[in-house]
């Protein structure tokens, strides 16, 4: 199936990444860098250094799927992270505001129930 869904697990690589990798050079980045399974079901975002361009990596039935999105005007933000962090988790929901251009620091988010 194509497509991402709320489901699934998020992690955003926190560094800047060369978008000339392919399926095994960005498999090599979350091994070795984020210290996790490429085939673990989870999506794999990757920005590049000018934040102009986001590659997701992510296992599905039988195969890795490569989504990638250039912007033509303006850039992607980051979401507030510790320095030196390799990865972080994000949600679909914080994944789809990066890309639409929305500051993820104006953000007012109401209580809502969260299952413990």
């Amino acid at each position: 199936m194509i497509g991402l869904a709320n489901s699934q697990n998020y992690y955003l690589y926190t560094q800047p990444c060369d978008m000339r990798k392919g399926f095994d050079g960005l498999c090599g980045v979350v091994i070795s860098h984020m210290r996790r399974d490429p085939a673990d079901g989870a999506v794999y975002v990757f920005i590049n250094r000018r934040r102009d361009r986001v590659k997701m990596l992510v296992w599905e039935t039988g195969g890795f799927m490569l989504y990638y999105k250039r912007l033509e005007q303006g850039t992607l933000e980051m979401p507030e992270h510790p320095e030196g962090q390799a990865h972080l988790r994000i949600n679909l929901e914080v994944l789809s505001l990066m890309i639409q251009g929305i500051l993820l620091s104006k953000i007012v988010r109401k209580k809502r129930y969260k299952r413990a």
